[in-house]
């Protein structure tokens, strides 16, 4: 069985790192258009790793208008088995302190303008998402946490919101009435889109404020996220490094097989050139 490939996705900070050695940049071309930029391909503790900024280099593309699909696919492509996905967060709950790191196992999809799903007209699919976190991976990024030094809080919910706008205080409110840990604007989607490519995925979230509803703090700005941002990067990258480093040998999991039997269009009735398009994701239909 071929080595594992570990896949980060976040920002370009991520594989500015003093260890990682980077081979070459790879433009991929998808069935669902182009990732938001060429992906990074380099060696970073004597393992082969690929990069993606999700929003872009100089982080151009905004939450709704990232194409997921063309990134997850992209992925898959290039031989990625496990997602090790980077963003920052707000915290709903007064324990996580922005800087603090969580491993959300949860996520509540309040998205409404985005495709996440790569069945489409012609072939119709479901997968079960009742778990959307590999466990599996998510304890091994959880070692690698500790290890880097990291305030870690492993578990919660992830609510995802379509944005751009940070969210009102009313809605704040209501999030945090559900129990809610993390608010962000792109991960379900990934999560979603990963599942069904058969891929391992776990959410690393850098907290990075209070959102609007801590009275005691002011309301989130884009100056604070990106000072806290700024301070993790390094942590971000030490996680990453930890990871990497024996973190992804053995896979203790059923993801790849997720979408094994999820296909329920007759195959006779799938044009052959959808059939084509998605074998990657699908094998042969």
């Amino acid at each position: 069985m071929a080595t594992p490939v570990l896949g980060v996705i976040g920002g370009s900070g991520l594989y500015s790192m003093k260890d990682l050695e980077v081979l070459e940049e790879i433009p991929v071309e998808t069935p669902f258009g182009s990732p938001s930029d060429p992906l990074i391909r380099g060696s970073l503790m004597g393992r082969e790793m690929l990069f993606l900024p999700r929003h872009g280099v100089g982080h151009r593309i905004p939450p709704s208008e990232i194409n997921y699909r063309a990134n997850i696919f992209a992925m898959k492509k290039l031989g990625v088995s496990r997602i090790l996905s980077v963003s920052a967060v707000g915290s709903m709950k007064e324990e996580i302190v922005p800087g603090h790191i969580v491993l959300p196992d949860q996520f509540i999809d309040r998205t409404h303008r985005r495709i996440s799903t790569f069945f489409s007209d012609g072939i119709v699919g479901h997968v079960a998402l009742a778990d959307p976190i590999c466990s599996d991976l998510q304890g091994k990024v959880a070692d690698a946490a500790r290890k880097a030094g990291a305030t870690l809080h492993v578990g919660g919910t992830y609510i995802c919101i379509e944005g751009p706008q940070f969210s009102t205080r009313a809605e704040s409110l209501l999030y945090r009435s559900w129990g809610v840990d993390v608010i962000g604007m792109t991960n379900v989607t990934e999560a979603k889109l990963a599942r069904e490519a058969g891929l391992c995925y776990v959410t690393m979230a850098l907290s990075t404020d209070y959102d609007c509803w801590h009275t005691d703090h002011d309301a989130v700005t884009v100056e604070a996220v990106l000072e806290i941002m700024h301070q993790n990067v390094t942590l971000a990258q030490g996680i990453v490094k930890e990871t990497a480093d024996g973190a992804v040998d053995e896979i203790n999991c059923s993801c790849a097989q997720a979408a094994e039997h999820a296909v329920v269009t007759d195959p006779a009735r799938i044009p052959e050139s959808l059939k084509n398009e998605l074998k990657i994701l699908f094998g042969s239909l």
